[in-house]
């Protein structure tokens, strides 16, 4: 079982997508980010079915410090209540979870 895990977050860009990464990438709290492309969300607000474009966030990071990375991204994140669900990563690439582990700051 590994210490890392990803964070899947929604945003209603890329342009705010790559701000938001490149901010959590230089403060060292992700390793790194990959923005997908245009999706469609489907969702209840206020109790209306909304529809909107999103872009997704995947953010790879330490167990240690993934409640500071969401609390910094719900700090610089444009939503009231954004998405952000942490899935805990149990395997992998020895390699690829050992450069994880080098570029993200514990502290």
């Amino acid at each position: 079982m590994s210490g890392y895990c990803t964070l899947y977050v929604t945003v209603p860009d890329k342009a705010q997508a790559v701000v938001l990464s490149r901010i959590l990438v230089q403060e060292k709290l992700v390793a790194c980010a990959n923005i997908s492309g245009v999706m469609t969300s489907l969702y209840q607000w206020d109790g209306e079915i909304c529809q909107d474009d999103e872009v997704a966030i995947l953010l790879k990071t330490s167990k240690d410090i993934a409640e500071k990375v969401i609390t910094r991204i719900e700090e610089i994140h444009p939503y009231d209540t954004p998405c952000i669900v942490q899935w805990d990563i149990t395997g992998g690439s020895t390699d690829y979870l050992k450069w994880l582990g080098e570029n993200v700051k514990l502290t």
